[in-house]
């Protein structure tokens, strides 16, 4: 009796001990699983992906061709307006306003409305900043506006007598003056001249050297035409504009609408200050 109680609890033991050795080894493959699924439950692709998506859509990036027609109507007006008192072939202000500022978005133009790369020079007591140009640090001149720094650029040239000579060339002749800048020491680029030329034949700058002879429908009324005629308003453009959205509001045709702002592509831009023919 006492034997067969003994083997009982012998049988007993070695249930248990199988018991116990199965559990164990389940529970350390449960633990290796576990342990499997955290190191794959955060993808390394996941960061660099969401980074992709942020560099990918770049906002308001415009072509070299488009910022430069938008520097163009955006200053063109302030131009012409400087020729009619100075003097100085529109063409000529708007190439160099586009070659020395950027197209409007160089240092000095952005920061201090300097879009001709006027230094400072003794006789300058406004405000300055330091930028490098020939030298590290050289001193330019700060504008509270872009049509002060247009105006500053006219008289730089005029009351200058070492520029005088440009004066007595032929009026229309961009040719002569781009050389004749170069050569009066306004600039120390020796390809300064067919920089400024190219720019003038490439976007057709020389049509605002001869506003009184032109009398085409594209022709953008002088300051002095705006100022005389009331029924002549700007539009600046903000988000949601459309060309018909714009004729709509102001009832005006929309290839007039086209016409008048010499608009190219049927495309404005942010900011972009429109000429408004109305009928009033």
């Amino acid at each position: 009796m006492a034997r067969n109680y003994t083997v009982k609890n012998l049988l007993l033991f070695c249930a248990a001990f199988l018991f116990l050795s199965c559990g164990a080894s389940r529970k350390v493959v449960v633990r290796k699983e576990n342990k499997s699924a955290s190191t794959q439950s955060v993808p390394a692709e996941k960061v660099p992906e969401k980074l992709k998506v942020k560099i990918k859509n770049p906002k308001n990036k415009l072509s070299t061709e488009e910022r430069a027609n938008l520097y163009i109507a955006t200053y063109a007006e302030i131009a012409v307006s400087e020729m009619k008192r100075h003097e100085i072939p529109a063409s000529i202000t708007l190439a160099q306003g586009i070659l020395e500022s950027g197209m409007g978005t160089g240092r000095l133009a952005v920061e201090g409305n300097n879009h001709f790369g006027i230094k400072c020079h003794k006789d300058w007591k406004g405000k300055k900043i330091y930028h490098d140009d020939d030298e590290k640090g050289e001193c330019f001149r700060v504008y509270s506006d872009p049509a002060k720094s247009y105006r500053d650029h006219s008289l730089f040239l005029s009351e200058r007598t070492r520029y005088a000579f440009l004066f007595k060339i032929k009026k229309g002749d961009y040719k002569a003056w781009a050389k004749g800048l170069k050569k009066a020491g306004y600039a120390t680029d020796p390809k300064y001249p067919d920089k400024l030329i190219s720019l003038i034949e490439r976007f057709d700058l020389d049509k605002f050297d001869h506003k009184k002879k032109n009398k085409k429908k594209s022709e953008t009324p002088s300051l002095v035409e705006k100022a005389e005629n009331k029924s002549v308003k700007t539009h600046q453009v903000i988000k949601g504009d459309t060309l018909y959205s714009i004729s709509k509001k102001y009832n005006i045709d929309l290839e007039t609408l086209v016409q008048k702002n010499q608009i190219i592509d049927n495309t404005i831009f942010l900011g972009q200050d429109l000429i408004i023919h109305t009928n009033e």
